[in-house]
């Protein structure tokens, strides 16, 4: 996932792909990028991880109150034939 220091990073490697004099902007291009990026990160149909962890959770619940009424319809059906 990218996080602000990735953001940072990435930014940081476009401004050492400038021509010398355009480093000297620098300050100006770095928030630009990092705009940029982010306007464009926003953009894309992602989560958090923490927000995955916690549906990863969720889901991991929700199967196992699944497995158990699965056994306890199991369970009424041996009964009910009997």
């Amino acid at each position: 996932m990218l996080t602000p220091k990735n953001l940072e990073a990435i930014a940081q490697q476009l401004h050492n792909t400038l021509p010398q004099g355009l480093k000297n902007v620098g300050n100006d291009l770095d928030e630009k990028f990092k705009q940029i990026l982010q306007a464009q990160l926003a953009r894309l149909d992602v989560v958090t991880r923490e927000e995955f962890d916690v549906q990863s959770q969720v889901l991991l619940r929700t199967r196992e109150k699944l497995n158990e009424l699965e056994k306890r319809l199991d369970e009424l059906a041996k009964d009910a034939q009997s």
